[in-house]
C-alpha cells in the first residue's frame, strides 16, 4: 500500500484516484473547486479543498509523508508547474505530472517533476496501433523504442513448435507468455505447440512488432 496525494480532480483525476484507492492505497485527493470535492468526499476518507499553487497550503500536507504525489491539473499548466515545483522543494519523494505536449514535459522535469505522463497521446497511440492492425489486442510503451504487444498468432504457425518458428531470433519478438482465452501459459519451453486461438505477449523493440503485425 502507499500512500498517494492527488492534486487535481477532473475526469483523468477521478478515475486515477479510484483506481488507485481500488488497489488498497492511501489516496488523498485536493482539488480547489469545492463543488468537485463536495462531489467525491463520499469515496475518498480524505478529501480537501485547498488551492495548492499557496506553498502555505501544501506545506500544511506534510508533503515528505507521502509516497508518490500526482499533479493531475490539465486545464491551468501555469498552476501544474508551480504546484510541480513547490512539491519538489517541500520534500516531496517522487513527483508524476500531467502534460499535453512535449514542451511542457520539459519545463515541468526541469521544474521538480520525476515524472511526466500524456494520457491523452498515450491513449491515442494505443487506439492508433489498434486500428491499424486488427492483429493487435493490447500494448504497452516501455520507452521510445521498446514495447509489450498483445499479438495475435500467425494462422500459418498453428500445429507448429516454438522451437521450429523461433521468434526471437527470425522476428525480433521475445515471447513472455500466451494467452488462449481467459487462460496464461506462462511455463512455454520450445516444445509448446502453438494453436489458432493462441495470442502472443511478446516484448521487443516497437518498429520490429510492428513490421511483423502488418507483414
Amino acid at each position: 500500500m502507499k500512500s498517494i496525494l492527488l492534486i487535481g480532480m477532473g475526469k483523468f483525476g477521478q478515475i486515477l484516484g479510484s483506481r488507485l484507492q481500488s488497489m488498497g492505497n492511501q489516496v488523498m485527493i485536493v482539488d480547489k473547486n469545492e463543488e468537485n470535492i463536495n462531489q467525491l468526499a463520499q469515496k475518498f476518507s480524505d478529501a480537501i479543498i485547498t488551492d495548492c499553487v499557496n506553498e502555505d497550503n501544501l506545506r500544511a500536507l506534510d508533503i515528505p509523508s507521502f509516497d508518490v504525489c500526482i499533479v493531475a491539473i490539465g486545464d491551468n499548466f501555469q498552476s501544474s508547474l508551480e504546484i510541480t515545483s513547490i512539491l519538489k522543494e517541500l520534500g516531496a519523494k517522487w513527483v508524476i505530472a500531467k502534460a499535453t505536449t512535449e514542451i511542457q514535459k520539459k519545463f515541468l522535469l526541469r521544474n521538480g517533476a520525476d515524472e511526466v505522463i500524456y494520457p491523452d497521446r498515450d491513449l491515442a497511440e494505443k487506439l492508433a496501433i489498434k486500428i491499424n492492425s486488427s492483429k493487435v489486442f493490447d500494448y504497452i510503451e516501455l520507452s521510445d523504442d521498446y514495447s509489450i504487444f498483445e499479438i495475435a498468432v500467425p494462422q500459418h504457425w498453428s500445429g507448429k513448435k516454438l522451437k521450429d518458428i523461433d521468434p526471437r531470433k527470425k522476428y525480433g519478438l521475445n515471447l513472455l507468455t500466451i494467452k488462449r482465452g481467459k487462460s496464461i501459459f506462462a511455463d512455454i519451453d520450445g516444445e509448446y505447440i502453438f494453436t489458432p486461438d493462441d495470442h502472443m505477449l511478446v516484448f521487443g523493440m516497437t518498429e520490429k512488432i510492428l513490421y511483423f503485425v502488418n507483414k
